[in-house]
């Protein structure tokens, strides 16, 4: 729970405050920019408080997905109501877990409920009410995980539902039971719908997920930064190769997607012909420079 004695200078009085134990991962800010923004410190603060019952709860559902416990209240509120919020709907059968995980530094995931099997993108933290959730919409067959860092409770997920979790070989330490093992650097099929790509840069065995040719699940490769108003990577967030993961980048101009959807950053939603702008915009700031923008 946040500590109000911690409360950070600049949030603005009212109900809602970050405290200092905040680790700037950015998902107050996905989920409620009207209410969160960030300091000169890197710290998340509350710089609009809300008012109306719908501010209210969408700046309790940051408090519910924060990974440490930075966002609080000055008075009791209702939370629990709030959590049944969570999946959140995205786009079609598209849904956002929030719960995100200390261990995956805030890291998005993500539910797909497909006829076949549903996924799950990455892992949220082990919730109760996330999965009676899960369960109610026809449990989890699959769990991709991008990479190494994002892997957070998917064991836990995994065990509960028996499902499959896919990673990449380079990737393995961090879940070394997983079902189903990568290999190469090849695009591997699963139906007709998800196709994984790997994307070695950001860790060696980093991967994105195409789905439905409209979808790209792209972990930490690529984010939409809200400061630049573009596709962005950061060469200082990363750990394996920015050589390769500029190679990996110009790989993706191969295929069709209008929505980028990370584990770190904002999600984007363009026409196709705009996001293949964006993504060789992007390549040639790759090449240009390597700062980090969320």
């Amino acid at each position: 729970m946040a500590d109000i004695r911690k409360k950070l200078d600049g949030n603005t009085d009212g109900l809602f405050f970050v405290d200092n134990t905040c680790i700037d991962c950015d998902t107050c800010r996905q989920l409620d920019p009207e209410n969160f923004t960030e300091d000169e410190n890197n710290f998340a603060i509350v710089y609009n408080q809300p008012h109306s019952d719908n501010e209210i709860r969408a700046a309790t559902r940051s408090l519910l997905a924060c990974p440490t416990g930075s966002i609080g209240t000055i008075e009791k509120i209702d939370t629990h109501s709030v959590m049944d919020d969570f999946p959140l709907l995205v786009d079609g059968e598209i849904f956002y877990n929030g719960f995100t995980s200390k261990y995956s530094f805030g890291a998005s995931s993500y539910f797909i409920r497909h006829p076949d099997g549903n996924w799950m993108i990455d892992s949220p933290k082990y919730m109760p009410n996330l999965v009676k959730r899960f369960e109610a919409m026809g449990g989890v067959s699959h769990i991709f995980l991008t990479h190494q860092d994002d892997v957070a409770d998917a064991e836990r997920y995994a065990k509960h539902f028996d499902a499959k979790r896919i990673i990449h070989r380079h990737e393995l330490h961090s879940q070394p039971r997983a079902e189903i093992v990568l290999e190469g650097e090849e695009p591997r099929s699963f139906g007709k719908d998800f196709l994984i790509i790997p994307t070695p840069g950001h860790t060696r065995g980093h991967c994105v997920m195409l789905y439905k040719n409209h979808y790209l699940f792209s972990g930490d490769h690529m984010w939409w930064s809200r400061k630049r108003n573009m596709l962005w990577a950061g060469r200082d967030v990363t750990w394996y190769s920015w050589e390769e993961e500029i190679c990996s980048m110009q790989k993706l101009t191969a295929y069709e997607f209008d929505w980028v959807i990370p584990g770190h950053g904002g999600r984007i939603h363009l026409e196709k012909h705009l996001m293949k702008e964006q993504l060789y915009n992007l390549i040639h700031s790759m090449e240009m420079s390597g700062e980090t923008f969320y």
